[in-house]
C-alpha cells in the first residue's frame, strides 16, 4: 500500500490559502502516490484536469501528505 496522498483541494476564492483544508474545501480529490516526486507530479495532473471553471471564485490547492495508520474497530472483545 502506498505511503503517500497526493490531495487536491477545490478551495474558495475567499478562503485565504492557509486556511483551505480538507474541512472547508469544497472538494476533495485524494489518489496514492508511492514516492514524493510522484505525488507532485500526479497533483499537477489533477490540476491542469480540473480546469475549475468560475474564474476567482475557486482555486485549487495541492498537497502531499502520509497515510494515516488504519485504526483496528473493536467488536465484542476482537478487532475486525
Amino acid at each position: 500500500m502506498s505511503e503517500l496522498l497526493s490531495v487536491a483541494l477545490v478551495c474558495a476564492g475567499t478562503l485565504l490559502a492557509q486556511d483551505c483544508s480538507r474541512e472547508t474545501a469544497l472538494d476533495v480529490i485524494v489518489s496514492p502516490a508511492r514516492t514524493p516526486m510522484e505525488c507532485m507530479m500526479h497533483a499537477q495532473t489533477v490540476a491542469a484536469a480540473a480546469g475549475l471553471p468560475g474564474g476567482d471564485q475557486r482555486y485549487l490547492k495541492i498537497t502531499c501528505e502520509r497515510r494515516h495508520a488504519e485504526v483496528p474497530v473493536l467488536t465484542a472483545g476482537r478487532a475486525s
